[in-house]
This record gives C-alpha cells, structure tokens and sequence, in this order.
C-alpha cells in the first residue's frame, strides 16, 4: 500500500444482507476504509455505517452521504456520536445536498440548499464537539441543543460535504473539514476543488476524498463503460472526460496514483463488473509495487 489511503465502496445495488461478509473481506485485504452509500430507495447511511463497524475491528468507514435536507442536524449527530462512542477513531461522515430531485420527491428541498447545508455542517460539528448549539438561521432552527454523550475527546469523527458545484466546493473550504467528490472527477478536477476549498478559507489540513469507478481485465470492461456513460450524464460531461480506473491493474493503479498527486488523500474505489474484491486485491498488490 502507498501513503495514499484506499477505500471500497459497497455499491448501493447489492443486498445489504451481503454487508458484514464483504466489510469483513475488505477488511482482510489491508484497505483503509469502507465507505457505505445513502440513496433515496437503496439503503440507509447510518444503519449500513453501523453494520460495517460492528462486523470488523480496524477499518474506517464512511459515510457518502447523508443528505443535509433528509435529517435533522440534532438527529444526525446524536447517531454520529453514538457510532463514534461505541467505535472510536472509526467513522467519517459525509454531508451533502443530496440529489434535488429526490429531495422534491419526498418533500424536503429547502428553500436555500446551500444555507441549509451550511447550517447543518457548522451544528453537526459543533455538537460533536460537545457543545451547546443555538441556531437561528436561513433554513434551521436550533435551540439550546446539545449531546448528553458526545464523542470522546480526541476521537470526534471528521465531517466532509460531498459536493460537485463551485459554490458548494467552496463552502466545503469553509464549513466542513474536507471534501468528497463524486465519481468521474480526474486529476484536473481535484486542482480546482482543492482551489475552490482554498478560496472558502479551506487549511492544508482539509481532506480531499474522491470516489472513482474502478474496472480491472477484459470481463469489467463493459460494466466499466457502462457506468461511466451514465456518470458523465448525470455530471453534463463527455465520457471522454469522465475519469475511470479501467485497464490491467497496472494501468488502474497508475490511475489512482495520478489521483494522488492532485491532491486526493482517499481514494474510494467503486469496482463495476464481477469479483469486485478481486479486482480491488490486484490494484492493492500494483500499488504496492
């Protein structure tokens, strides 16, 4: 493994059922992190998060997303602390907009997505840290709360906002300690995302996390290219400038090193095709060469 760190994705398709066996092989494989997916009608963030701590001793696990308009701020972090109190030093949690559409679907858009995930990143924080939160903001209202069992000092999980618009990459900089960006994005893109993090007030300190499509030999190519397709049209993009890891497992791991030097310090790998885990197995052993 290189000093980049490297996450698996349990994709939001497979059966949560299938959750503990797979947190337990990836854990076997000496990646750093599992991240688990929230998506209207897929599987709930937190519950997925709990799974996966509670079946494995050392991975981290990630939370990518919890949509900002879907939670209360005082109910989301009272299930932060609670995983972060039971599995200390193990948990990062993703924040975001959440998909507009969805949002509208089931009655929630906010007036102001972005006052509102502004709000719910400066609250979440605060009581994780323990303290008393009032708020009376564009979009929120908070009176007087605060957790009876915050996370331990010391161990308070990070909290990122998963965002793809300018003005979102800049409140990142600005409210949140990092920045999760969303598959398809390349090396290019996370210059400007570490630039617009910077123009939000964002320290050498903020993280970039970066979800990347990974489809490793001649069966996952088509998958592969599928999912890319379908990416670069929910981003308005080409395909040709939707980034993939794809190829042998020397090319993909070179992909990922290039994410590196952008600037990514977590690469979350969403494997496309069969034997996801064999895939990831053989871009860990090209990393380490």
């Amino acid at each position: 493994m290189t000093a980049l760190r490297i996450g698996v994705m349990y994709d939001r398709s497979w059966d949560p059922a299938g959750l503990p066996a797979f947190a337990r092989e990836v854990e076997a494989l000496g990646v750093d992190d599992l991240w688990v997916v929230e998506d209207l009608g897929w599987n709930g963030g937190i519950s997925a998060a709990a799974v996966a701590l509670g079946a494995t001793e050392r991975l981290r696990v990630g939370l990518g997303i919890a949509p900002a308009p879907l939670r209360s701020p005082a109910l989301l972090a009272m299930e932060i602390a609670t995983l972060a109190r039971v599995h200390p030093g193990r948990l990062v949690a993703g924040i975001g907009h959440g998909v507009r559409e969805w949002m509208r679907q089931v009655g929630v858009a906010p007036r102001s997505p972005l006052a509102l995930l502004e709000e719910t990143l400066t609250a979440v924080r605060a009581l994780l840290r323990g303290e008393r939160v009032t708020l009376d903001g564009r979009e929120l209202r908070l009176d007087g709360v605060e957790l009876v069992h915050p996370p331990a000092k010391g161990a308070v999980p990070p909290v990122i906002a998963g965002v793809v618009s300018p003005k979102s990459l800049e409140l990142a900089g600005r409210a949140a300690q990092g920045t999760l960006v969303a598959e398809g994005h390349g090396p290019a893109d996370l210059h400007a995302v570490r630039a617009a993090a910077e123009r939000g007030g964002a320290g050498a300190d903020h993280t970039v996390t970066v979800f990347t499509f990974l489809g490793v030999g001649e069966a996952a190519a088509p998958a592969l290219r599928e999912a890319v397709a379908g990416h670069a049209q929910w981003l308005g993009r080409d395909v040709t400038e939707t980034f993939a890891a794809g190829g042998s497992a020397n090319d993909a791991a070179a992909s990922l090193r290039a994410l590196g030097d952008a600037g990514a310090g977590t690469v979350v790998l969403r494997a496309c095709g069969p034997e996801p885990l064999a895939q990831v197995r053989k871009v860990i052993t090209a990393l380490s060469h």
